[in-house]
């Protein structure tokens, strides 16, 4: 499959969308902030420059009429005539006459519309009006329909013993539906020109913008694709200067870890083969002497002789025990391997186990003249590990020893403490092991000095080394040839777990 083909346009027509849809709620966003504004600014510069309408009403209509008769009622043919001269320069204004309370006393518009609720109206956008003379944008109540409020003028007068303030609403209903229809019909034309101007700018823009952010994804795609295809070479470069960074690092080390898995498999193969190929020979070895002797025994059974009969026979016990050793050790290996192995770990003498295994091999050094001897048993050294591993491990290390020392030699099991750790140091004074093999001798199979004609199954050390690893710990050699080796490792003193 193309994963460049299908990935990338379905993530390009998704950045589109996200990118359209974006500037759509702009563009509406836009509009609607711009009406609010435009709105208010209409209403402002509208109040701005009738700020003076209640002065003058009062200064003109009130300097030679009293908006009071002498019965104490309002003068309802005046305002009759304010009425008439102020509809004819603008049809939308409503004067009101308030007490000093806030109450209206008398309005033409209330005259004519006995179900206006509104009675009173709130003083402090009027007094706050008059204190800045109307150079500030204030709304007021609007008596006609209460909770909603308007632009006005107001100012205050006193007649016939009495005060108040005239009350003038600059926007009334009429303007309002006037006001409303012109600018539905401005924004409607503003908003059609401004989406299509946005959203072509937006398309340039945004197809600008979409192809140079999926630069570096559509450059770690085409890497991706040489990888899966094959090449394992295929890293992205420079990922530090990526705008993709983590993804960059993340990808480049994935591919190497895989790579590195892929040569592990490849080499552990490689030793899986080895190793089956180096057992069947060792297999085969003692099956074929096993064989030979049985069918000695067989055809020569009665010309043999009781010391050869039993010269054979002992033969092929040997065999049979180096068949069984060997398959234990694959058996024991195979669950290190698998890691089915886990370590129970308790407190237990290492001076013990060690005086332990000393008298259970002593007798096997002393058929081959080697001395077999323990340093430093007087002092009692407790350790944290698992007991029946760590047995394991120092078995198979004189074993070792005892195989590759020749008559007359010493192998010496030495116990010293340390800080925090007990050292284990098994050193024999045997054939050693060449520097350019040591790097090796833990490999899985691999056995050294063939010159000697030493018959081993190249499992011992792998095992220890698996042990080991089972304990956290390292297991070190040190060996020259023709003077012995060394082989030191370290386990936790109780102490220095608890």
């Amino acid at each position: 499959m193309n994963t460049e083909k299908t990935l990338t346009p379905r993530l390009i027509k998704r950045l589109l969308f996200v990118f359209i849809l974006i500037i759509l709620l702009m563009g509406a966003s836009y509009i609607l902030i711009t009406g609010y504004f435009a709105n208010k600014h209409n209403e402002a510069t509208a109040q701005r420059v009738n700020a003076n309408v209640a002065n003058y009403l009062i200064e003109e209509k009130f300097q030679n009429s009293s908006p009071f008769l002498e019965d104490g009622s309002v003068n309802k043919p005046l305002f009759g005539d304010i009425m008439h001269d102020m509809m004819a320069v603008n049809r939308s204004i409503e004067v009101y006459l308030l007490q000093n309370t806030g109450e209206i006393l008398y309005s033409v518009v209330l005259d004519h519309n006995d179900n206006t609720p509104a009675k009173k109206v709130s003083l402090e956008p009027i007094q706050s009006f008059i204190a800045n003379d109307g150079q500030k944008y204030i709304l007021g109540d609007d008596p006609k329909n209460p909770g909603t409020q308007k632009i006005f003028s107001a100012a205050p007068y006193e007649a016939n013993g009495r005060s108040g303030y005239i009350y003038i609403i600059l926007a009334g209903q009429e303007f309002q539906y006037i006001s409303k229809n012109l600018l539905a019909q401005y924004f409607v034309k503003l908003g059609v020109g401004a989406i299509l101007l946005t959203m072509l700018f937006a398309a340039l823009i945004g197809l600008a913008s979409i192809w140079f952010l999926t630069k570096n994804l559509r450059l770690m795609t085409r890497t991706v694709r040489k990888f899966q295809e094959g090449d394992m070479t295929a890293r992205i470069e420079n990922p530090e200067n990526s705008d993709i960074e983590v993804f960059a690092h993340s990808f480049n080390e994935m591919a190497d870890t895989i790579v590195d898995n892929m040569e592990k498999m490849q080499s552990v193969d490689l030793l899986r083969r080895e190793l089956i190929a180096n057992v069947s020979h060792d297999l085969r070895t003692p099956l074929a002497i096993l064989k030979g002797y049985v069918e000695t025994l067989q055809i020569k059974k009665d010309t043999l002789s009781e010391k050869e009969k039993e010269e054979y026979l002992q033969i092929t016990h040997n065999n049979i025990d180096k068949l069984s050793k060997l398959i234990n050790q694959l058996f024991e290996y195979s669950k290190l391997e698998a890691e089915q192995v886990v370590p129970i770990k308790e407190p237990f003498s290492i001076t013990e186990l060690s005086h332990d295994l000393i008298a259970k091999f002593e007798l096997i050094a002393a058929k081959k003249d080697i001395t077999l001897k323990l340093e430093k048993p007087e002092e009692n050294s407790v350790v944290f590990a698992d007991v029946s591993l760590v047995e394991r491990a120092l078995q198979n290390l004189i074993e070792n020893a005892i195989k590759y020392t020749e008559p007359k030699g010493v192998i010496t099991l030495q116990l010293q403490r340390k800080t925090k750790n007990i050292e284990i140091n098994i050193t024999d004074t045997g054939v050693g092991i060449p520097k350019i093999e040591q790097p090796y001798i833990f490999d899985r199979y691999k056995q050294v000095n063939k010159s000697t004609k030493k018959q081993g199954y190249g499992l011992g050390l792998a095992i220890v080394k698996k042990i080991m690893d089972l304990h956290d710990t390292t297991i070190t050699v040190l060996s020259t040839p023709k003077k012995g080796s060394s082989f030191i490792f370290n386990l936790p003193t109780y102490q220095a777990q608890v």
